[in-house]
């Protein structure tokens, strides 16, 4: 695969710095793949969009999955995954993630994480939606993702990483066999340059995160802008799965007109036996799974838009009433002052909750040792398709799959480093001049994608809404392509126009694999093609972004991705 020439119009970098390897994201992914690149003796630069604490890692609030219990395995781990992922799990990438998971968590709590544990010193392990077993592990009750991060922004900083914070990347580097050379980036002000520049480097990893915040209502921070993917797709790099968005079921409701990250109510709570209810206080999830409220996470938000629909409600309701105020207190410290905050006491009363974007189970495409199909671009955490999530993502399987496959890239990294010497460093990156540019949105484009997203390829979709999603972004695209390809002229390049491209570029992909996919399976619900289709359907689409800026989408022949190599 080799790049398209596509880059963000932007300045031209005004300064550089040399590395082995570039990491670009701060959560559980990038910064245990940096950790264990400068162990390797790499240099190594962490890029992130904030601070290093400011990812999606930070809000993680129920846990860590891993066959760490007594009785339980890495084979029910498996299975419970393979459920979940409803067809579309690569079964060789689950293996490597529930086999090694288990030591990885253990060398976590080696670099300094805390989890909770019992009288006796062993890890608390709790259920969520679709775990037959006790098997998350979590701290500060509902903080692990807070807990994972301090620990490792704790080491970066103990080892003397060299960071740049608050920098957005830009586009991909290439040199003049067509492999990775760098990252441009934007530092926002605040960082150690300002303005446009690049890190030189053979080997790039993106760690960028999620892209939630395509749509109106998510659980995603405001950095979760689809960057990482769409500077894939701009690099020639194949994406896949972008269809299968995770819609979290419990949401704080804060309204219908509520815009951008709305606060969580974890799984865990189900997990303790919280209750899904309506007005009447009716438990509707029983009889609908085996599991009831601890369904996997499509189920389960399937089951309350159904129940909203059939009401006409904007909400339902989840019950935790009977756990008391100590329980609340301890054990959900930090969603019971999120609820208070908005006015609501769940030791008193139940909390209203609607479905909200939660996790993107595609990505960029990836193997098992995190290699992307351009050469010297790897990708891992939410940003990647490693093919363990297949069609819906098990819940906390987030976080063990950054760290699995962090390490495993980061080993890969090390060993090319290795078998190639010196040479590999400084790599030139080849000039663009008078290649295309990307055009970019203006400001106010980015709540029309967001509004079209939600409308037409939320937990509901159709036929008809996702035509006339595409429709739409096809004209926001137009409108910016033909301005720039007629007059030669953008909107000005800035933070807010990249930010607003990008999830133009995502949302661009995510409707037109959402239309080609006629069935329902996993958490992508079509209303017009109920049922799932393994005939035809279970396998992967494949999206790549050609030269003039179109789409172009294959499918995989089974299940299971052909090698990136």
């Amino acid at each position: 695969m080799t790049s398209t020439g596509i880059r963000l119009h932007a300045p031209a970098p005004g300064w550089s710095i040399p590395a082995d390897v570039v990491v670009v994201g701060s959560g559980v992914a990038g910064l245990t793949a940096a950790l264990r690149c400068e162990a390797a003796g790499l240099t190594t630069v962490v890029v992130t969009k904030a601070r290093l604490d400011d990812g999606s890692t930070r809000w993680a609030q129920g846990g860590i999955a891993a066959a760490l219990g007594d009785g339980d395995t890495p084979g029910q781990h498996l299975d419970d995954t393979l459920v979940a992922g409803a067809g579309l799990c690569d079964e060789d990438a689950v293996r490597l993630l529930v086999t090694e998971g288990p030591d990885a968590v253990r060398r976590l709590i080696g670099t300094g994480a805390r989890f909770d544990t019992d009288d006796a010193g062993s890890i608390q392990l709790t259920r969520e939606g679709g775990h037959h077993r006790r098997r998350i592990a979590h701290a500060g009750g509902d903080a692990t993702g807070a807990e994972i991060s301090r620990a490792l922004v704790g080491a970066v900083r103990a080892r003397g990483l060299r960071t740049i914070e608050n920098a957005l990347v830009l586009d991909l580097l290439t040199d003049a066999e067509g492999r990775t050379a760098g990252v441009t980036l934007h530092v926002m002000g605040e960082g150690q340059h300002d303005g446009v520049g690049a890190v030189h480097a053979p080997a790039v990893v993106l760690a960028t995160g999620g892209m939630g915040q395509v749509f109106s209502a998510t659980t995603n921070p405001p950095v979760s802008t689809g960057d990482g993917v769409a500077l894939a797709l701009r690099a020639g790099a194949e994406v896949s799965d972008l269809e299968f968005v995770q819609f979290h079921p419990t949401v704080l409701f804060l309204g219908p007109d509520a815009e951008g990250q709305q606060p969580l109510v974890s799984e865990a709570v189900r997990g303790e036996g919280a209750h899904l209810v309506d007005a009447d206080g009716t438990r509707f999830m029983l009889g609908q799974h085996e599991l009831a409220e601890l369904a996997p996470r499509d189920i389960v938000a399937k089951g309350i838009t159904r129940r909203m629909q059939e009401l006409g409600a904007a909400h339902m309701y989840l019950d935790g009433r009977h756990f008391g105020a100590e329980m609340w207190e301890h054990r959900f410290p930090t969603i019971l002052a999120a609820c208070r905050a908005h006015g609501i006491d769940p030791v008193t009363e139940p909390i209203p909750v609607a479905p909200a974007a939660h996790y993107a189970s595609g990505g960029v495409r990836t193997d098992e040792r995190g290699r992307t199909t351009v050469p010297g671009l790897y990708a891992c955490g939410e940003v990647a398709c490693t093919g363990v999530h297949g069609a819906n993502r098990l819940a906390s399987n987030s976080l063990l799959e950054g760290l699995v496959y962090a390490e495993r890239l980061a080993a890969d990294i090390a060993a090319e480093h290795t078998e190639n010497g010196p040479h590999t460093r400084v790599p030139a990156p080849v000039p663009h001049h008078g290649t295309p540019a990307h055009p970019l949105l203006a400001p106010e484009d980015r709540l029309a994608v967001q509004r079209i997203m939600t409308e037409g390829a939320g937990v509901l979709r159709s036929a008809a809404s996702l035509e006339r999603a595409a429709r739409r972004l096809a004209e926001l695209h137009a409108r910016a392509s033909d301005t720039l390809d007629g007059e030669g002229k953008t909107a000005e390049p800035g933070v807010d126009t990249w930010e607003a491209t990008n999830l133009l570029d995502v949302a661009r992909v995510l409707v037109a694999a959402a239309a080609l996919r006629e069935e329902t399976r996993g958490c992508h619900w079509r209303e017009d093609h109920a049922d799932r289709d393994d005939p035809h359907w279970r396998r992967h689409l494949v999206v790549t972004l050609r030269a003039d800026r179109s789409l172009a989408v294959r499918t995989t022949e089974s299940a299971d991705f052909p090698p990136t190599r």
